[in-house]
């Protein structure tokens, strides 16, 4: 089953997918893993675009599906990081990356922490915090993408 099938079948609309993402991102709560979360209610009205583009027959196959943007891929109305707020700058438009994900009907939902200009091996190098580990306090979570890894893992 196709994401656009799910969405067209009431299972899993984008606004779901947005909703649930903020709840886990709040429930979560812990530092170190986002640098930058969309508005909620921005994120929502994108949602129900999507919502209706699907509704009106368009083919989105990502529709109905949340992104987390590692901090270092420019998103449009978000800082571009690459982990160093020094470095930190607004881009006018989105990565044609991220740009071809959201034109196929993901929500970008935010920008992730990543060890310093992704030179880490180990998620702790990051002004934004340590990035904790997505299933044990305690240990590392690993890698210049951690702050990605984790998003998804939790």
């Amino acid at each position: 089953m196709t994401p656009s099938t799910v969405v067209s079948a009431g299972t899993r609309t984008a606004r779901d997918a947005v909703l649930a993402a903020h709840a886990a991102i709040a429930a979560d709560g812990r530092a170190g893993i986002w640098i930058d979360v969309v508005d909620h209610e921005l994120a929502l009205r994108r949602a129900e675009r999507i919502d209706e583009r699907v509704r009106s027959g368009e083919q989105l196959p990502l529709a109905g599906t949340t992104l987390a943007v590692k901090g270092n891929i420019d998103v449009e109305g978000l800082d571009t990081t690459a982990g160093c707020p020094a470095y930190a700058r607004r881009p006018e438009h989105t990565a044609p990356v991220v740009r071809a994900l959201v034109d196929a009907g993901t929500v970008v939902v935010g920008t992730t922490n990543m060890d310093q200009f992704a030179t880490g091996l180990v998620g702790t190098r990051s002004p934004y915090g340590v990035c904790p580990n997505a299933r044990w306090d305690g240990l590392i979570s690993g890698g210049s993408s951690s702050g990605s890894a984790v998003a998804v893992a939790s």
